[in-house]
């Protein structure tokens, strides 16, 4: 949609081709019983990124979605009862720290320092430019050696913070963008001076919400949306994508074609009539993707002001957890939980006197960890909903109105992704930029690509983000003619 919105600002004829029966991709949601439940993503950074796509044509993104301001930004809490809240007031966040390890405090100040040097050059910098050409990247090279690019954002934040609690305080994000804390380049510790300085946000009504407003913008530009309908093939002629077919046999000619479908997907079976898309496939198949999630969505009775928006539930392991996800592909007897609550910031996503959760854990990917998720599934539903009533709600079986499970099976069916991936490619240092999905394809010279898979990556900033490095790209090519 980000894509598309800059290209119809531009005066591009443009058609958005939308498989589900809701726009939105992974920003789907669910009406259920009265509650609403969004898919995610739920946590919203860099709104100036989303407020960029009206001011295009001189319009207010305020008119169309409703940002609501979350603190604190997420609640972290331990099995021993330790809470911690995580925001951009820093004297209290100084208070936080110092309750656990006063002297972190100066050490989290250094660590804010490097987080602002690897957020000017990895996000400023280099967030919103194509790297088409190895070259591109030996030219970022040194300045992001000079950040030490090649360590793990854990590593890193442990080089600043010694308390353990500290330290996974300040390195899990990158689990929230589909990568391991201990694999994960340095230069993902940007996102923690993103927050800091645009805050955490929430859409009035969910996510959805703004997927809603920016199909409001985009139609109101003119686009065209035509949803329920997915791709089947791009056809190509030569080295030119030539025209687009969808299940209901709908064929369209255009002259360029961008793909925010997964990766593997968009080459394996949207581009399986070309050479390009058989050898591309070929070689995605070597690369590591990110792991899949578990999320349970329930609606309970009650209101809880004393649950957050955010919370994280970590488990009794960090390290020997992750190593299970990403690594030995086992689904472990233990997990961290990130608890949703959107019904404390926004009543209007359940009944009156009721409320909206999501409880997600991450697990392994179907090609780790290929499993019977019909089997699996109430029964690690039950685990999860037994640990939150532990911590936080103990009559939760109780009170639960309504609930359902999704799965990496439904990551597969719904959104086609490959082994059931919720990220895409896993986002380590080896598989960035260059070395990342192309924004445009090497070969198919009008075949483009936006979205998790290609540069920057996941998370909204990062989807984002690749939405304006490939409309640049497009607008150069395309001058005044059609895109999809």
């Amino acid at each position: 949609m980000a894509l598309a919105i800059r290209l119809q600002s531009a005066g591009i004829t443009t058609t958005v081709v939308e498989a589900r029966d809701k726009p939105g991709g992974r920003g789907y949601y669910w009406d259920q019983d009265g509650f609403t439940f969004d898919a995610g993503p739920t946590v919203i950074t860099a709104p100036e990124a989303l407020r960029e796509l009206w001011e295009l044509t001189e319009s207010d993104m305020s008119k169309d979605v409703d940002l609501m301001q979350v603190m604190p930004f997420y609640r972290l809490n331990w099995p021993d009862g330790t809470n911690f809240d995580y925001s951009n007031d820093e004297e209290q966040l100084f208070d936080e720290i110092a309750k656990l390890n006063p002297a972190d405090v100066a050490g989290y100040q250094r660590f804010l320092e490097y987080s602002a040097g690897v957020y000017e050059e990895g996000y400023v910098k280099l967030g919103h430019v194509p790297f088409l050409d190895f070259k591109s990247m030996l030219k970022a090279a040194p300045a992001l050696a000079k950040k030490q690019a090649w360590r793990s954002v854990y590593s890193m934040v442990s080089k600043y913070i010694e308390d353990e609690r500290l330290r996974q305080a300040f390195s899990f994000h990158t689990l929230l963008v589909g990568g391991s804390p201990m694999k994960t380049s340095a230069i993902y510790a940007l996102i923690h001076k993103l927050e800091k300085d645009g805050g955490v946000w929430w859409a009035k009504g969910g996510t959805n919400r703004l997927i809603a407003g920016m199909v409001t913008h985009f139609e109101r530009l003119g686009g065209t949306m035509r949803v329920g309908d997915a791709v089947t093939q791009v056809h190509t002629i030569g080295t030119k994508a030539s025209e687009v077919e969808t299940a209901s046999g709908w064929k369209e000619r255009f002259d360029a074609v961008a793909s925010n479908a997964d990766i593997m997907h968009s080459y394996k079976d949207l581009l399986s009539g070309s050479k390009r898309g058989g050898d591309y496939a070929k070689s995605l198949a070597k690369k590591s993707f990110s792991p899949s999630l578990f999320v349970v969505h329930f609606g309970v009775e009650g209101t809880w002001p004393g649950i957050p928006h955010h919370m994280i539930l970590f488990g009794p392991r960090y390290k020997g957890l992750v190593d299970d996800i990403y690594k030995n592909g086992v689904l472990p007897q233990d997990f961290s939980i990130y608890l949703h609550h959107p019904t404390v910031t926004d009543p209007s996503v359940a009944p009156e006197g009721m409320s909206t959760f999501y409880a997600l854990v991450p697990v392994a990917h179907m090609g780790k960890l290929p499993l019977d998720w019909d089997e699996v599934a109430p029964q690690l539903e039950k685990r999860v909903l037994d640990e939150v009533g532990r911590r936080l709600i103990p009559d939760i079986h109780e009170r639960i109105v309504t609930k359902f499970s999704y799965t990496p099976k439904d990551f597969t069916q719904d959104l086609s992704a490959h082994m059931g991936s919720a990220f895409s490619l896993e986002p380590v240092l080896w598989q960035s930029a260059y070395l990342r999905g192309h924004n445009r394809d090497d070969v198919i010279e009008n075949f483009y690509l936006v979205g998790a898979g290609t540069h920057p990556g996941a998370g909204i900033p990062g989807v984002v983000g690749s939405a304006k490095a490939t409309a640049g790209l497009m607008l150069e090519d395309l001058g005044a003619k059609e895109a999809v």
